[in-house]
């Protein structure tokens, strides 16, 4: 059986036959949903309605 640590309270659980993998249980996997909800978690790069950072291809 393989053990894993939920990524959000460091918990031992199983990757097989759990259904909230990697998360150790829906409480866990509800905290991390919240943090992306929350904008606490980000993923870098340029947002999708920033506008583009080279406008030489504006020109009429």
């Amino acid at each position: 059986m393989s053990l894993i640590r939920c990524p959000i309270c460091g918990a031992e659980t199983t990757w097989v036959g759990n259904p909230t993998r990697p998360f150790c249980s829906e409480a866990c996997q509800l905290r991390d949903l919240g943090h992306w909800l929350t904008e606490q978690y980000t993923i870098p790069g340029t947002p999708a309605d920033a506008p583009p950072l080279d406008d030489a291809d504006d020109e009429s």
